[in-house]
């Protein structure tokens, strides 16, 4: 493969940020209700009663403070974030209990409609912490500070699990007031799937943004010990990938393979081992980061595009048929799984200089360009089957956001900006 054009490359991905940060800021603000729309169609048409999900208004918060900061428009982006802040603070904060509840109606409320839910799922507690954050890091604002600490402590007191036999982690989901879930947002209650990978795998995100602004020495030990849960308890030593599903004592309740989460995985726990400083931890993550990366590779197909996920039982048994494993296959290329796999395999590159990992990045975007972009209508596709017809139907959902695309976007061209400079 020849070589990627550098420059050519860190342009498109800047050209592409704007496009979607413009897209957000045309189709999403709900005028009527405040916040934004909780669901737009491919076709643009907004939802106008669909329920608003904190996941979401915190991935805006994240996406266009940290916009601010990277492109240095501050006049531009940082209106969008602070909508989001106020509407975070405003109507997704739990002022009785502590933390954000999961879902509010069209008018910000909670418990008016069977579609919203006043639970803390860890996942969306995690997300708030990360928005919040990341737009105190870029405007000072000391309440959002304040605000990201006070979920953060929430967080610790009430979900991570304080019994030395089952070193430590977080538990899925709770009630309002924090007692007993009903059911979690992430994972399956009834199969005693209480601590996931890919809750760890944010709430870890969310507690290095939060370290990069407050270096408390708590929240270091927290970044610490989920660190150690990934290489000790997460991550298969065999495998190199991640375990999705575990119980308490982190036995495992569910196989598969999330080829996403895993390449994502790759770059995030290497960052939060740089913000921690350790040497010997660094050097333990840089190592797994690469493994990680190499296991990730069987998920690629040959026109570059990512599957989303294998289901069923052990895919590196030998004797397991190919006609076995075909059946558990989700071949479905993400949005987000694209994006992710595009700054995973360049951080790889980064970590070794093999240029397998370069050219898997850069096949990556090339895939997205031709397949996912969306150049009609904006923004991208949620996905595309391994024949590139499009799945999926809004641009705007509780899960469909600018986060992984915008994040990879603002990821992929600092890190060609490194490599340019060298």
């Amino acid at each position: 493969m020849t070589p990627p054009d550098l420059r050519l490359w860190q342009h498109e991905l800047e050209q592409e940020l704007k496009a979607i940060l413009s897209y957000w800021q045309r189709y999403a603000p709900d005028p009527v209700n405040g916040g934004f729309y909780g669901t737009v169609g491919y076709d643009n048409q907004p939802r106008p009663n669909a329920e608003k999900g904190v996941v979401l208004n915190s991935r805006i918060l994240w996406t266009f403070s940290a916009a601010a900061r990277h492109t240095g428009h501050y006049e531009q982006y940082l209106p969008t974030a602070k909508r989001a802040f106020d509407y975070l603070d405003a109507h997704f904060r739990d002022r009785q209990y502590g933390g954000v509840y999961w879902m509010v109606d069209a008018k910000g409320q909670v418990g008016s409609s069977p579609g919203t839910d006043d639970s803390k799922q860890l996942y969306g507690q995690a997300f708030a912490v990360y928005g919040l954050s990341e737009y105190y890091r870029v405007t000072k604002h000391e309440p959002a500070l304040a605000f990201a600490q006070e979920v953060y402590r929430a967080m610790v007191k009430h979900a991570f699990d304080t019994d030395p036999a089952r070193k430590g982690g977080y538990f899925e989901g709770f009630a309002r007031d924090w007692g007993p879930a009903r059911q979690y947002a992430i994972s399956r209650k009834d199969n005693g799937e209480s601590k996931t990978m890919n809750t760890h795998l944010h709430i870890l995100e969310a507690y290095v943004s939060l370290l990069r602004v407050w270096p408390d020495a708590g929240l270091k030990t927290e970044v610490r010990g989920l660190l150690n849960n990934f290489l000790g308890q997460i991550i298969n030593p065999r495998t190199h990938r991640m375990i999705l599903f575990q119980g308490d004592n982190w036995e495992t309740r569910r196989p598969g393979i999330s080829y996403g989460h895993d390449i994502e995985a790759s770059w995030l726990l290497l960052e939060a081992a740089e913000v921690l400083h350790e040497a010997d931890l660094l050097t333990r993550v840089r190592k797994e980061s690469v493994l990680m990366a190499r296991a990730a590779l069987s998920g690629v197909d040959p026109d570059g595009g990512m599957n989303y996920e294998y289901e069923g039982p052990d895919e590196d048994k030998p004797t397991q048929s190919r006609e076995l494993k075909a059946a558990h296959w989700n071949r479905e290329r993400s949005w987000w799984v694209m994006a992710e796999a595009m700054v995973g395999f360049m951080n790889a590159f980064q970590l070794t200089k093999e240029p397998r990992f370069l050219e898997q990045s850069a096949a990556s975007w090339a895939y997205t360009k031709k397949h996912l972009l969306d150049l009609k209508n904006g923004e991208w596709f949620m996905g595309v089957d391994p024949a590139g017809q499009v799945r999926g139907s809004t641009k705007i959902s509780p899960w469909k956001c600018p986060y992984h695309n915008g994040r990879a976007c603002i990821e992929m061209s600092e890190r060609i900006g490194k490599l340019i400079d060298k």
